[in-house]
């Protein structure tokens, strides 16, 4: 069959053919310019450890510079408005367990919302915390700590990387639920806290087993219990679980990638299938088991769930234990 192109037909198709191509070569050119990453924490603590771990990939993946930018400080909050404010289109936001689980409901003025201002893209990791000891804590079980805490109420203390993070809360539930009167030491980050940890400056603390995990092997620090309800991957599995003390406890953090809610679904999309690609290759998998931490790539549909149920889980726990922003 012969089809005739008449000279209308010609001018539609010249005059369509350039809104279809301009789109194309965008989304294939993205990015177009080094990509930054904001990790609303100081480095060292386990959402700096992974999302370098995930830098290094993508800039060969993507072949531009994906540069990690630490913003410390307040809870996470001003990092994470630094990248809630970022118009560049290359800017992605590290959300966790307490910036996007915990502050909405520790900060009634939070100058963000988790799952307004960001497009959630995947979570990275999901990993227990431990309670930690310097090795002169009389205490080497979580068993011995609360009898040590319940001989003497208000003498012991625990640090933490600061008021409504995940690893102070998940303390502050373990002492709503075995009843313990301990006091709380808030540090700026997990790295402050540990060097004071490990120069005996303080005797106990909760912090992220990946961030963790050296000192707990070389023996500079002891390691009391995990806080998810199954016992961490190794090399931490032969550490019992708080619930084995305490049935019913259960807590775990995680981090994530978001995107500014201005990013097209489309780049979204790239950056899931570009992540969930590396999370899912043995070598990078097993970089993170080593960790005590378990890789957890999922669709963007699937973390905006995850983090609405996280939400609701830490508004409880803020409500019933009165916890305040320090």
């Amino acid at each position: 069959m012969t089809v005739t192109l008449t000279r209308r037909h010609a001018l539609a198709a010249a005059l369509a053919a350039p809104f279809v191509a301009p789109s194309a070569r965008a989304q294939g050119a993205w990015p177009a310019k080094p990509v930054r990453i904001i990790v609303p924490f100081p480095p060292g603590q386990a959402a700096d450890i992974f999302t370098r771990l995930l830098a290094e990939r993508l800039t060969d993946m993507w072949k531009q510079q994906v540069v990690v930018e630490n913003k410390g400080g307040g809870g996470g909050i001003p990092g994470t408005e630094t990248g809630k404010a970022a118009t560049d289109g290359h800017t992605l936001t590290v959300g966790t367990s307490g910036t996007f689980g915990v502050n909405p409901s520790l900060y009634p003025d939070l100058p963000y919302k988790p799952l307004v201002d960001f497009k959630p893209i995947s979570n990275i990791i999901v990993a227990p915390l431990v309670i930690v000891a310097h090795p002169s804590f009389p205490a080497n079980t979580v068993a011995e700590m609360i009898a040590l805490a319940k001989k003497d109420p208000g003498k012991l203390s625990y640090a933490s990387a600061g008021p409504g993070t995940a690893q102070h809360l998940s303390m502050e539930l373990l002492k709503l639920r075995a009843k313990l009167d301990i006091e709380h030491i808030p540090y700026k980050g997990s790295g402050p806290a540990m060097a004071d940890l490990l120069g005996g400056h303080v005797k106990l603390m909760m912090d992220s087993t990946a961030s963790a995990l050296n000192a707990i092997r070389d023996g500079r620090i002891k390691a009391l219990g995990v806080t998810t309800a199954r016992r961490a991957p190794p090399p931490l599995d032969k550490i019992p679980t708080i619930a084995e003390t305490v049935p019913g406890y259960d807590s775990a953090g995680w981090s994530g990638i978001a995107a500014t809610a201005s990013m097209s679904d489309e780049i979204v999309a790239k950056i899931n299938a570009d992540i969930t690609k590396l999370l899912t290759d043995p070598g990078i998998a097993k970089q993170i088991e080593e960790r005590a931490s378990v890789p957890a790539p999922g669709s963007p549909k699937e973390f905006a769930a995850f983090i609405a149920k996280d939400m609701a889980t830490w508004a409880e726990v803020v409500k019933a234990t009165g916890t305040k922003p320090g």
